[in-house]
Order: structure tokens, then sequence, then C-alpha cells
């Protein structure tokens, strides 16, 4: 029976209910207007400004039709009159319309633009906070390409929409009421001649409307997935020329990559066939204007100024319609974008914080697992999970420092996975220092937990900022210090540029054993109570892991240490060892008394001694 306490809160690895995936394509069409008005939300800081641009784009658009209208003046009461000075009226204030226009056209076109940058920036940092928050589960699950094409594709392919999108869509719809309007004003038959063509575009809009909508998902798709098989594969680079699969993994590339482009070309075909489509129906309607407006010209029942402005007014009446066609390919476009970034935004996958937070009076560093139970897969009611830790109980005093050891795959890694929270149990108890640490504030308790991994991870950047992290209130004091503690200080001072000198991408430009040390020193920079180093020496020569235990045994003075250790001869002057086999604790005790149990510890520290006699 668990030992949680009732107060513990929900998390995702005890919620029955499942969690979205983010690659999902199963979206319904209802939803469509709930995505769009989702996206608007992101322009709300920016109403004011948003306000201003839909005012520049309505003055815009009823400039635009005056145009024609003043042609028609300029024909009939100018021209046909012979009326030059007239006729130079109606030119100056056609030259003065087209430069306000054009300053409007600018004024809009940059201010949408800056709104939209903003709301961009806006939401990837909402993405990039929510990613960063997510559980190391989540990750477990995501290829990493996918998540970057989220970030970034997704993001900018709701750019068009967020700055130029909602104002030219409301602009091109007040411009078409304004062309209806003069249209009417000047010829009401001609005006219902050409209306009468506006079905048969809106017919053909409906036709592609899925068609387009699902190729955009699918390039999304296609797209993702050529991202995180990039990754993948630069990343592991080493490992393919190594082992000569460069035309192996050419093919795979190739299958991947022939996907993405038959999405891609079948989101141009439609593209391709949409707006010849389009330009054929205006040019129908042009042609039964000219047909019917010649006829009625002839007759010298409709005058030439009349037929000429018409005949503009059918261009610029197709012209937003087609710009609407364009905004619509857009949105289509964002929409499936947005399907996929707001199934990530809506992820509750995130490490619940208690409502009401607990720490201990005094942070001494007591660490207390009772009767922990942990699968890395979600329990189901009619399947036994996959226990990775059984039934676990152990008491680590403040000061002390335990090693933790087993055969690889026992468990030893989870173990810290589940004292910095990066999983929850789903059984049972961890205590520091008496408190729960689900009740923690969880920046509090990462925050006097220094971790140290095998593989460890630098930043781009400088040797300084990869042990600082960033975090500005280190002194360059401080950074020394932490360096010298740990022996690091005698190759970063031989470097080019010292502590300034960048360390390139993961460390690229240092040694295992240098990238090593410099994990070494970030972790005792942080001054924590609790120092976990988990098989932190395994990949180290001899020589430098003898300068690190040297320095270690003083930093271990004063704090609770958690050690896993793959070489034995590491841990043997730990307080007390624990030997962790398929999940369960065999054995605890500190070195010699484990010995004269005669059990799984010596048979481990025999097999390693005979290891080293060997070499």
């Amino acid at each position: 029976m668990s030992n949680q306490p009732a107060n513990t809160p929900v998390t995702s690895d005890n919620r029955k209910k499942s969690t979205p995936q983010i690659d999902t394509d199963e979206v319904a069409a209802k939803f469509d207007r709930h995505l769009f008005v989702r996206i608007m939300g992101y322009l709300k800081p920016y109403k004011g400004w948003v306000v201003l641009a839909f005012l520049l784009n309505l003055l815009g658009a009823l400039m635009g039709p005056l145009r024609p209208y003043l042609t028609q003046i300029a024909i009939d009461e100018h021209i046909v009159k012979h009326d030059a000075t007239g006729l130079l009226w109606i030119v100056t204030a056609l030259f003065g319309l087209l430069a306000l226009e054009g300053v409007m056209s600018w004024g809009n076109a940059y201010l949408t633009s800056w709104i939209g940058q903003n709301a961009i920036f806006d939401l990837r940092q909402k993405v990039f906070r929510h990613l960063q928050n997510l559980t190391l589960s989540f990750f477990d699950k995501q290829p990493v390409g996918r998540l970057i094409t989220r970030t970034t594709s997704d993001v900018e392919a709701l750019n068009t929409v967020l700055s130029a999108g909602v104002v030219t869509i409301l602009g091109n719809i007040f411009s078409i009421l304004f062309i209806m309007y003069f249209m009417v004003m000047l010829h009401w038959k001609l005006a219902l001649l050409t209306l009468a063509i506006v079905p048969f575009m809106w017919w053909v809009s409906v036709i592609f409307r899925k068609r387009m909508r699902d190729a955009f998902r699918e390039t999304r798709k296609q797209v993702a997935r050529l991202n995180a098989f990039l990754n993948e594969h630069v990343t592991g680079m080493k490992i393919v020329q190594v082992y000569n699969r460069e035309a192996e993994e050419m093919k795979r590339f190739d299958a991947v990559n022939n996907d993405n482009r038959k999405a891609q070309i079948k989101t141009v075909f439609y593209f391709a066939l949409f707006y010849p489509v389009i330009d054929v129906i205006a040019a129908l309607a042009l042609a039964l204007v000219i047909w019917y407006g010649g006829v009625q010209a002839v007759d010298r029942s409709l005058s030439l100024g009349v037929l000429v402005a018409f005949i503009q007014y059918v261009r610029m009446f197709f012209e937003p319609i087609r710009q609407l066609s364009d905004q619509y390919s857009t949105l289509q476009g964002a929409m499936a974008a947005s399907e996929r970034l707001f199934q990530l935004l809506d992820l509750d996958e995130t490490t619940r914080e208690d409502e009401h937070p607990k720490m201990p009076d005094a942070f001494r560093g007591k660490i207390e697992f009772k009767n922990v139970w942990f699968a890395y897969e979600t329990p189901t009611e009619n399947a036994e999970p996959k226990w990775v830790l059984k039934d676990v109980s152990f008491v680590v005093e403040p000061g002390q420092t335990v090693a933790v050891v087993g055969p690889t795959g026992s468990g030893k890694t989870t173990l810290i996975n589940l004292l910095l929270r990066f999983y929850e149990t789903q059984k049972g108890q961890i205590l520091i220092d008496g408190v729960d640490i689900r009740e923690m504030p969880l920046a509090t308790l990462r925050r006097k937990i220094g971790l140290v991994l095998q593989e460890v991870f630098l930043f781009s950047g400088s040797v300084a900022r990869n042990i600082t992290l960033g975090d500005p209130h280190f002194t360059e004091a401080q950074i020394k210090m932490a360096a010298e503690s740990v022996g690091a200080a005698t190759f970063i001072e031989q470097l080019p540029n010292k502590y300034q000198q960048n360390v390139q991408e993961r460390g690229a430009s240092l040694s295992h054993g240098q990238r090593q040390l410099l994990s070494f020193a970030r972790a005792l920079a942080f001054d924590p109570a609790v120092l976990v180093l988990d098989e932190a020496t395994s990949s180290i020569d001899t020589e430098t892991e003898q300068m690190i235990q040297h320095a270690l045994e003083n930093m271990f003075e004063g704090r609770t240490s958690v050690v896993i250790a793959h070489r034995l001869s590491t841990i043997q002057n730990a307080d007390q060892i624990l030997v962790i086999h398929r999940g369960i604790l065999r054995e605890k005790g500190n070195h010699q008394a484990l010995l004269a149990q005669n059990g799984l510890y010596k048979r481990l520290y025999e097999l390693q001694y005979k290891e080293q006699e060997v070499l």
C-alpha cells in the first residue's frame, strides 16, 4: 500500500487521463474558429496599434475605388467636352490620391509588420518557457527535431496572420464593399452581372479548402520528421562514420526527404491550380462586362466614362478577392501549424507544485526514501507496471556520504531522478529533513542539490558562463575558487582567453576530461547542501581522478553526498554503501561490513579486482 500522503499533488505519473500527443493529425474542423480566436489573442497587448493599422487600411480601401470614379468624371465631364482646365484638376486630384495612398500603404505595412514581429516574439517566448517546464518523461517520448520545428517554422507560420493577416482581411472586405457601392451607383445592372460570378468563386474556394488544409498539415508533419532526422544524425555523425553507415543512412534520408518533397509538391499543386481558376473566373466577369457594357455604349445608353470606370472596377473588385484567397491559403498554413503548436502548449506534463509549499526549518540535507516504488511507464489498471524500483527504503544522515552500486540497469540513476523530481514516484515518499520533496518549491529543492552526470553537457559560450550558467550573482573570485577546488583552473589558465574562452557547441573544443572538470566546478560553484555524482569519474583518467577525489574529500565535508559509482575503489571510504539489484535494495553498510556479509557487494568487488589484475 502506498505511503503517499493524502495531500500529495497529482502528478503526470498518477493521472489516469492520457495526455494528448503533439504529433496527432486528427483535429476536427469545427475547432477552426476557436483556433483563429486563440491566435488573435496574441494581438491583444497591441490592440491600440491594431486599431490604428485597421484605420489606415480602411482609408486605403476607400481611396482605391475613388480613382475609377475620378476617371469616369474626367472622361464624361471633361475629355468629351474638351475641358482641359477641368481635366487638369482631375489629374492633379488623381496624383494627390495616389501619393496619399502610397504614404498610408507604407505606414500600414510597417505598422502591421511591427505588430506581427512583437506577437511572434511573445509566442516564441511562451513556447520556450513551456518547454523548459515540461517533465523529462515528455522529452523521453519526443524527437528533438520535432520540438525544434514547433518553436521555429510552426511559430513562423503564424507570422503573416499575426502581422498583416487580420488587418488585411478586414481591409479587403471593406475594399469589396466600397467597390460594390461605386459599381451600383454607376450602373446597377453591370454591378449585378459582376456579382453573379461571385458564387462560382465561393464554390471553388470551398472545394479547395479541405484539400489545401490537409496538404498543409502533411507538409508540417514531414518537415518535423526531416528536422528530427537531421538533428539525430548530425549529433551522431561520429557513429555513422566509424561504422561506415553513410550509404545506409543516406537511403533512410532519401526516404524521409522524398516524403517531404511529395508533401511540398502536393501543396504547390493545389496552389498552382487554385489561382488560375480564380483568374479565369475573374476574366469571365470582365468579358461579360465588356460585352454587355460595350453593347450599351454602342447604343449610347451607357457613357464611355462609365464603361471605362466599370472595367477598372471589375479588375479592382477581384483583386481583394484574390488577396483574400492568398490570406485564406496563408490562414490554412497557420491553422495547420497552430494545431500542433497549441497541442504542445496545452500539454499538461509539467511537474506539479504543492499549493501550500513547505520547507525544512534548516536545510541540513537528511535524505530518506520510504517504501519507494517507481516505473517509467505509467501504471494501468489492467497490467502490472514494470517496476524499476521496488519498495526501496534508506536514510542518509546530514553530512554523510552514501554510495550506490549495482549492475547496469539496476535502478541506480533512477534514485537520482526521483530525488531531483525529474520523475515522480508512484508509491512511497522521499523526504529531505522530514519534508516530502513533493511539498517543497521545486526551484528551491533543485537549488539545494548539485548534480554531476557522466555525460557532460556544455553550452556554447565562455568557460565562465558554463560554470555559472549565466547567473549574474557570481563574482570572478567565486568562479575561480570553484575551478581551483576541482583542479580545473590548471587547464583553464592555459587557454588563450582563460575564463572567457569560447568552448563551442557542447564543449567540442575541450577534451572529455576537461568537460568533466568544468561540470564539477559548476556543481560546486552553487554551493549545494546535497552533492550528487552519477558515475562522474568513470570517463576520467586515473591521474585526473585522483586529483578530483582529493578535492571532493574536502567538498564532501559538511555536505550530504550521494555517489553512484562504477569503480568500487572510489567509494570505499563512504559512510554507507547501498547495493541495488533489479530495483531492490539488497545490501547496505560500509565497505568492510559489506565484504564481511559475503554477498552481492563482495562478488562485484572481487570481479572488478580480477579485471584490474588482468589490466
